[in-house]
């Protein structure tokens, strides 16, 4: 791993980070939501959920496209699509509005996560590419703590769920100009897609990369795929395509149970919008912690093993939090232990993902497999909402959403071995 492949492997981590809180800053800001404009719960599970739509639609249709036209260009125009949206956000006059704008933002946002882990598996070396991508994976969690931290500072200070938006609308305009001036074209989707300029292209990254110039495209071996869904589903990807989707959407509704949900039932619980805040930022810790430790647990363990572990004590620890407990230290530490088994299970699929593609077809892969799998993110707050609203407890409703990791865990199992 060179300078330059550090730097770009960095860059996708921060730009992961700043995904992590666009796509909860509409958790922070969902109590002073629904006081101001008077959203009951069902009402603000559709919110809630929004941008996890368009998230889906843009690493699907965003994924492809960074296959056809290639990660950089895709990473630039998803970055111009957030900052749009957040400060856009941030003047919305109802919920109407609000639901159309963070459904906008959505599209960047799920561009943005299957363009970078393609870039990070294919500017990482063999050795480090599973704990890379994962590194990768895990800058959402240190965006949403550290993005929680200073959105809990703007609460508790003017206590105008705005200035969440407006923050994070600053934060991805500063990331604007760190992308384009780091983040190079990969080599392998220059290889792969071949556009005109390929050569020079490729020894502009080389020249990054402190390796000798090509004087010649090296000649294509072997027949390319070309990159589109249908490809997705050819005999040699078609099982594996459809396990790992629906082990990515058990569990992305399972996770985002708790990202969505966990602010508004401290709050109902009594604690200020503030303490909520506090709660999600220790849930996120988790969440970074379960990835760390299965990004380096898959140097020397069976990765399918992993995930499948982690589902199932995902499933355990959420009856746990389902307790309610009334100590806001012992809730923070149910939430945050919940969210390391459910985030480990979230992330050990990514290197999955960059295994079992090759590079003509690795972010449409990526980006269909999420993109689809995230319908479990917005069915996620949208059944919780249901069920609180329908009058149940929050035991019940959690062992409901665990469910998710049972039949995620199910489809990692059923998968082809990989180790």
């Amino acid at each position: 791993m060179r300078l330059a492949q550090i730097a770009v492997v960095a860059v996708c981590i921060s730009l992961n980070a700043l995904d992590g809180f666009d796509v909860l800053a509409i958790s922070f800001a969902a109590p002073g939501i629904a006081k101001e404009w008077g959203v009951d719960k069902a009402m603000l599970g559709i919110v809630l959920s929004m941008e996890l739509i368009g998230m889906a639609a843009g690493s699907v249709l965003l994924g492809n496209l960074a296959d056809r036209i290639g990660r950089r260009p895709t990473i630039l125009a998803c970055l111009c699509v957030m900052a749009v949206g957040m400060f856009a956000a941030s003047h919305a006059t109802g919920v109407g509005m609000l639901s159309a704008i963070r459904l906008f933002t959505g599209l960047g946002i799920g561009g943005m996560l299957s363009a970078t882990s393609a870039m990070v598996a294919e500017f990482s070396n063999s050795r480090r590419r599973g704990l890379n991508t994962v590194l990768n994976i895990a800058g959402y969690s240190t965006g949403a703590i550290l993005g929680g931290l200073v959105a809990s500072s703007l609460l508790a200070g003017s206590g105008d769920w705005r200035t969440v938006f407006l923050f994070g609308g600053i934060m991805t305009l500063i990331a604007l100009p760190l992308a384009f001036f780091l983040l190079p074209e990969s080599i392998e989707s220059l290889l792969a897609r071949r556009p005109e300029n390929a050569l020079a292209a490729i020894n502009r990254t080389l020249t990054r990369l402190r390796s000798a110039p090509i004087e010649a495209l090296p000649p294509i071996e072997v027949e390319l795929t070309r990159p589109s869904i249908l490809a997705l589903f050819l005999p040699c990807y078609r099982a594996t395509t459809i396990l790992l989707t629906t082990a990515y959407f058990a569990q992305i509704t399972f996770f985002y149970y708790i990202q969505k949900w966990v602010p508004k039932i401290v709050v109902d619980m009594g604690f200020d919008a503030a303490q909520a805040g506090r709660v999600l930022v220790a849930a996120n810790v988790g969440n970074l912690l379960g990835a760390l430790a299965i990004g380096l647990a898959t140097q020397r363990l069976p990765l399918r093993s992993l995930i499948c572990g982690a589902m199932l004590a995902g499933v355990v620890a959420i009856g746990v939090f389902g307790l309610g407990f009334r100590d806001l230290a012992l809730l923070s530490l149910s939430v945050a232990v919940a969210a390391f088994f459910i985030n480990a299970g979230v992330v050990g699929i990514y290197p999955l993902l960059a295994r079992v593609y090759p590079a003509e077809l690795r972010a449409s892969g990526t980006g269909f497999v999420i993109g689809v799998g995230r319908g479990g993110s917005a069915l996620g707050p949208l059944l919780a909402g249901t069920l609180f609203a329908s009058g149940y407890g929050l035991l019940t409703v959690s062992l409901v959403m665990g469910l998710g990791g049972i039949i995620a865990a199910a489809a990692i199992y059923l998968l082809r071995p990989l180790d």
